[in-house]
């Protein structure tokens, strides 16, 4: 018996040691290229594609008016705010054209709404037109969005409408194009680089533009490490939270914070312990966790979880097991994707 109980003591402290090892990790010292400072700036051109018909029976209101909904021209600035702020004055969005549409996006099947009926239907929160997905390859082609991206007047898309407009929060599109938080856009000829459209509802306000745009960065992140496993999988341990691994919290995903049970469940105030706040010091991992609640992340407001969350993404230049330590890279140009 006294044989066993010290076997077990033996095992528990090698145990113990392996587990301390693993929370004083420090990538610095296993990078392919070492840690450095701040990346330097880059800058994005955007084409901001505006729905918002005119309703004849409320004397030519535009939908945007009559519904009372958010005005895209202050969401726009606003996003692209939090996201320079979020990066660290890495990402610089600019709006390089704007173009607002009187008419609603026809359906991949060619239905378009009356602008009038569209209206009652959503009022009424009942007959909406299924399938309800957009039309892409007609706006890529109305826009001339193809040949905009290959000569690099632009680098993405952002579609606004309103609920039911059929778009996708986020599709990727090109050469080697993959799942983002959509199915690849297919079909697409002449494309020479992969872009992004993203999909905005102006019904909605900045916390969920964070929240399409998070969307995004956990698909590409998790196409980005696709080939690295165990503890080199750096985006495994990111998104860790109390409910899948007990007690091995960190920063967690879009949905689910860290002592989340179920999807948007931010305002939840049970106490777990998680690492999170590691992930400020990247990419030195080194350190406890400690307890955290919602009351760390915004008790449940939309866009102070998703602030929260991404300002934990690594941004820094330097590079381990083929992966830069500037995660937003990849987010924003998914060419820079291998």
């Amino acid at each position: 018996m006294d044989f066993q109980k010290s076997l077990q003591n033996a095992l528990d402290q090698i145990k113990d040691a392996a587990q301390g090892a693993m929370r004083t990790l420090d990538l610095a010292a296993l990078a392919d290229e070492p840690a450095g400072g701040p990346p330097a700036p880059v800058q994005r051109k955007v084409l901001v594609i505006i729905y918002n018909p005119r309703i004849p029976s409320a004397g030519g209101k535009t939908l945007r008016e009559v519904m009372r909904w958010n005005d895209p021209d202050k969401l726009v600035p606003a996003h692209i705010a939090d996201l320079k702020d979020l990066s660290d004055g890495y990402i610089n969005y600019h709006v390089v054209e704007r173009v607002e549409v009187d008419r609603v996006p026809a359906k991949a099947d060619g239905f378009v709404y009356d602008p009038d009926a569209f209206v009652q239907t959503v009022r009424s929160g009942a007959g909406f037109h299924q399938p309800d997905l957009v039309d892409y390859h007609r706006i890529l082609a109305d826009f001339d969005i193809v040949n905009k991206v290959n000569s690099g007047a632009i680098d993405e898309v952002w579609l606004f409408a309103f609920p039911y407009g059929g778009f996708y929060e986020s599709i990727m599109a090109g050469p080697g194009a993959f799942w983002c938080n959509a199915p690849v856009l297919e079909g697409v000829e002449g494309l020479q680089r992969r872009f992004v459209i993203m999909g905005y509802n102006y019904e909605r306000g900045v916390g969920e533009m964070l929240e399409n745009m998070g969307h995004r960065a956990e698909s590409i992140m998790q196409h980005t490490f696709r080939h690295t496993t165990g503890d080199a999988n750096l985006w495994e341990k990111f998104t860790r939270y109390d409910k899948t691994h007990p007690g091995q919290a960190e920063v967690g995903i879009v949905h689910y914070a860290p002592n989340s049970q179920k999807d948007y469940d931010w305002g939840n105030p049970t106490p777990v312990p998680s690492r999170a706040d590691t992930w400020l010091h990247f990419p030195n991992l080194a350190g406890e966790a400690r307890t955290m609640t919602c009351a760390d992340w915004g008790n449940g407001e939309i866009r102070a979880h998703h602030v929260w969350w991404f300002r934990r993404f690594p941004r820094r230049t330097g590079r381990a097991n083929g992966v830069e330590f500037n995660w937003w890279q990849y987010v924003v140009d998914p060419n820079t994707v291998r």
